[in-house]
This record gives structure tokens, sequence and C-alpha cells, in this order.
């Protein structure tokens, strides 16, 4: 039973990060079955979705202030300071990023694609990510640098999740993920703040996408 309960989290951890990206649910759609597959795994151990982080009780306005404002503060680090210094060692194949393109397409997709960014990407992602994939991977890692590890793996399965952006994308991605679980961790393991913030980050990406700054 022992070997059987770590061997489960890492099948429902693999699913949750490749299933969005086969395609068989259109849109948004693959939220929901793996939602439900989390749910039924808390529930079989008897567990809660606050036991990884996230409770409607806990959201604040603190929570989403320090998510904003952190948001702003990484969104800058990464556009003006972190790829400037980057690109001069690196160069990066543009990859056609068809999300932009329907972003740009009239008023109306910007503001589905931010309310997409902020249930998606903040609140489903951050569940899944840095509440749940995070908690099981501490509780599956033995000895005393587990939460370094857990912290180090889960980045990179965020990253590894947004490979459709490309290698821009993933580095990104792994930078801005390792903010959410920080954010997360800092303020007592509370979602609320890492929500936030990968919601307004998000928010704050796709109003320059489509004003055409990036």
């Amino acid at each position: 039973m022992k070997f059987k309960q770590p061997l489960l989290d890492i099948l429902i951890i693999s699913f949750a990060a490749v299933f969005p990206h086969l395609g068989f649910i259109p849109l948004f759609g693959y939220t929901l079955p793996i939602i439900i597959v989390i749910g039924l795994r808390l529930k079989y151990r008897g567990e809660k979705f606050s036991d990884i982080g996230f409770s409607f009780k806990k959201f604040s306005f603190k929570a989403l202030l320090v998510g904003a404002v952190s948001a702003l503060l990484i969104l800058g680090f990464m556009q003006l300071v972190f790829f400037p210094i980057l690109n001069k060692f690196v160069t990066f194949s543009e990859t056609d990023v068809g999300i932009y393109d329907f972003i740009r397409q009239n008023i109306w997709s910007l503001i589905f694609m931010i309310t997409m960014g902020c249930l998606v990407g903040g609140l489903y992602e951050e569940i899944v990510f840095h509440g749940f994939i995070f908690t099981k991977l501490e509780g599956m890692i033995k000895g005393k640098g587990r939460f370094w590890i857990s912290f180090v793996i889960t980045c990179i399965i965020f990253a590894g999740y947004h490979i459709q952006l490309g290698w821009a994308g993933v580095i990104n991605s792994l930078v801005v993920g390792a903010v959410y679980q920080a954010l997360f961790l800092y303020h007592q393991r509370n979602l609320w703040y890492s929500i936030c913030c990968h919601g307004v980050y998000n928010t704050l990406v796709m109003v320059l996408v489509y004003l055409e700054y990036l």
C-alpha cells in the first residue's frame, strides 16, 4: 500500500502535466477532469483542497495587493532586466503563439483571454502545480533536502507545461513559476497570494500583447 500511494500521485501529476497538451478536449475544458481527479485523490486520502493551500476563506485584500505588486515587479524584471541580458548570450527562435493573434483580434477576445488567464492560469494552475504537485512531491521525497528538491522539480514541471510558448516561454515560466511558489510558501502556504500574482501577471502580459508591446 505504501508503494501504491506515491505511484498513484506520480500518475496524477503526469496526467495533469501532459493531458492538456493532447488536445482531447477543446479550449480549456481539460481543467475540469484534472480538478475532478485531484479532488477524488484528496478525498480518498481523507484530505481537502485546504490541505494543499486552497480555501475560499483564506482570500484577503492583502493577498490581492501583494500578488498584484509582485506581478508588476516580476514582469518588469523579466522584460527590462532578465531577458535583455539573456538575449546578449542566447538567441531564441520566434515561436508562433496562435493565442497572441486571438488576443489581438478585438477587445472581446482580450476580455475573454484575461478571464481565462485568471481562472485557468491563476486559479487552476496554482491549485494543480504549486498546491497539489508540490505538496505531494514533498510528501513522497524523503530526506533533509526534500523541500528544495520538491521546489525545483515543481518549477521544472511548471516550466515544461508551457513548452507551447517556445524556449523563451519555458525559461520565463521557470523563473516566474519559482516566484509563484515562493509567494505560496512564504505566506503560510496560502495559494491566494500566488493565484493573485499569477492572474495579474497574465492580465498584464495579455494587455501588452493586445497593444502589441509584446
